[in-house]
């Protein structure tokens, strides 16, 4: 059995006359929690580093793009990410 805290279980009622069971709250918050590590275990890859690597060595060879360039593959790659 889990116990709430009395906020959690004002969500729950809030939740439930809007026609959402429990499971749909905790199917959400899940979701949330689940997507918030994703997002923060990226970083910590070893195949970040090397593309920070690699791109470190781009530099030092004068291979670099420039700023508006480097955000349009950015907003690409997180509308990729979006989708999946």
């Amino acid at each position: 059995m889990l116990e709430l805290k009395p906020e959690q279980q004002q969500l729950l009622d809030r939740a439930a006359l809007s026609g959402m069971s429990a499971e749909d709250v905790l199917d959400q918050a899940f979701a949330v929690v689940g997507e918030q590590f994703r997002n923060a275990s990226w970083m910590h890859t070893e195949a970040v580093a090397a593309q920070i690597g690699e791109g470190f060595r781009q530099a030092e060879h004068g291979q670099l793009i420039d700023g508006g360039e480097a955000a349009r593959m950015l907003a690409e790659r997180r509308a990729k990410q979006q989708i999946a």
